[in-house]
């Protein structure tokens, strides 16, 4: 069974994510002492709330180095959702710019409302369309729903780090991958997305 640290920084109803990970056969830890992680198979990312009070939690626990550590140094399995997969960013643009993690070359903007879809933040259940052969989407199929709430997106400098995207706003990034084969970021909540979002992190257990 594979111990999976889900990282504690104050930003997150963790429970739900703790319960999804031991339903989908995962021993879940909720910690944010930095041998919990080392200790830890993989490493998960929540997170709810703005960008620049995330990273200062980060930064404040010394967990923004942490995880550098673990997942760049170490190549530990990561999966960061929702703001967790934000906070991978080289910066996010929420409240006043603020530096990120910088695992990806991507800023994070403000979803910017269409004709069609003007509804800001965006909530609810929408279709996800990943790349073929990425493995976190191992036997779901195109078009999947899963669920989301959001304001903000990531906005990558190019197309090598995204794995899947979905059609709202004009389009926009919901899962990447770097900077290894191991790293992922989400911006649905698999914990809240039933059968597939179990699919997903059950996808991930496996990496």
């Amino acid at each position: 069974m594979n111990t999976v640290a889900i990282v504690d920084y104050g930003m997150c109803n963790l429970d739900s994510v703790r319960r999804a990970v031991e339903e989908c056969g995962g021993r879940a830890v909720v910690t944010d002492e930095g041998g919990d992680l080392d200790a830890a198979d993989r490493i998960i990312l929540p997170g709810v709330g703005a960008f620049p009070e995330a990273m200062a939690n980060l930064r404040d626990r010394e967990l923004d180095k942490i995880l550098t550590e673990q997942v760049i140094e170490k190549q530990a399995p990561f999966l960061g959702i929702c703001l967790g997969m934000q906070l991978m960013a080289v910066a996010g643009l929420e409240v006043e710019p603020t530096d990120g993690l910088g695992w990806v070359p991507a800023t994070v903007r403000r979803l910017e409302p269409t004709a069609t879809d003007r509804r800001v933040p965006h909530m609810g259940w929408n279709e996800v369309d990943p790349q073929p052969g990425c493995p976190l989407f191992e036997g779901i199929a195109r078009g999947t729903d899963f669920y989301f709430v959001h304001s903000f997106h990531v906005a990558t400098d190019g197309p090598s780090s995204v794995v899947a995207t979905t059609p709202y706003c004009g389009g926009f990034t919901s899962a990447i991958q770097g900077p290894s084969d191991l790293v992922f970021g989400v911006q649905f909540h698999p914990e809240k997305s039933q059968k597939a979002g179990f699919a997903v992190l059950r996808n991930f257990l496996a990496l």
